[in-house]
């Protein structure tokens, strides 16, 4: 058979998180919750900050595309996870598979990276705060999100072409319940070794610069807030960062576990839990976490919930 020939494979067989019949109805019943919540909260962020004048910020800025990476991301994965559930033959073309990976791909790294951004945003906030407005201009702001989407999609298409030029033949069944690199890279019959040098490759590059990222930029933020005089002025410096540095560490924890490791040494069931959490308990969390404990967040809504029950009145 022809090495990168995959005329052979038209579609794929997930496997899911469970094979066991008892658990499809209730585990259908606890994701739709999951996707609900993602939904009504992410899709809430968005609508909020975009209404909302006095969340015409920088941050919120960037919040309100962190939110709508969450929205997609999770929207790529939960839809087909939710059929699947109900459905007695799990399969996905291979077509609608590469949509999958490189969707979830490109959304991914815009997220890890828009962490990044905003890593920097409260830098700049923090130690530079009378050149903050003139520093994060509208248009610094809108040439890093569009940077940000840019490496996202320029990742996701090395990595989708990379992956879906092997031969997929001595079988379709994914072990895990979507379509991700390293289950299709050990179903393939091709080598492989491009891939997992490539994939590890991108993957540290990308880590390593985040990591940098963020280290230079909380370390001025800490020196910066521990010269403060005023417990009440650190207080409210370090709350304006803990939500971001939460977020920080459920998502790249998670990150690190699934992709810095030999393929050698993955165990895919212990892989699954691994991704729903990144995939699908992540994107419903970050909006909790940012409204939360977000003072400014809260009150925009409670203006909100204000206004349209004035208008509801009249």
């Amino acid at each position: 058979m022809e090495m990168g020939n995959h005329s052979e494979v038209t579609e794929f067989i997930l496997s899911g998180l469970t094979d066991r019949p008892e658990l499809q109805i209730p585990l259908f019943v606890v994701f739709l919750l999951i996707y609900g919540i993602t939904l009504v909260g992410n899709g809430g962020m968005i609508l909020l900050i975009t209404t909302d004048p006095r969340l015409h910020t920088p941050m919120y800025f960037f919040l309100r595309n962190l939110s709508f990476c969450d929205l997609c991301y999770s929207s790529t994965i939960s839809p087909k996870l939710l059929l699947n559930f109900l459905a007695e033959r799990k399969s996905i073309s291979y077509t609608a598979c590469a949509v999958q990976v490189s969707l979830t791909i490109a959304f991914g790294d815009a997220e890890s990276l828009l962490l990044a951004v905003m890593a920097y945003d409260r830098y700049v906030a923090i130690c530079n705060p009378l050149l903050y407005t003139v520093t994060m201009s509208r248009q610094l702001c809108n040439q890093l999100v569009v940077g940000v989407y840019a490496v996202g999609v320029v990742d996701s298409v090395i990595h989708t072409w990379l992956t879906f030029r092997l031969s997929f033949c001595s079988s379709n069944i994914i072990n895990d319940f979507y379509c991700d690199i390293p289950p299709l890279l050990a179903l393939s019959c091709s080598d492989t070794r491009i891939n997992e040098i490539v994939l590890f490759a991108f993957t540290c590059c990308m880590t390593v610069s985040i990591f940098v990222t963020f280290l230079l930029s909380y370390a001025y933020i800490i020196i910066t807030v521990l010269r403060i005089r005023s417990a009440e002025g650190r207080r409210k410096a370090f709350s304006t960062c803990s939500f971001h540095l939460t977020t920080v560490v459920l998502l790249f924890g998670t990150l690190l576990f699934m992709y810095l490791r030999p393929p050698s040494s993955y165990s895919m069931d212990t892989d699954k839990v691994a991704s729903v959490f990144y995939t699908l308990v992540i994107p419903m969390l970050n909006p909790l976490i940012y409204s939360l404990r977000n003072t400014e967040v809260k009150d925009a809504l409670r203006r909100a919930m204000s206004k349209n029950y004035f208008t509801l009145s009249l």
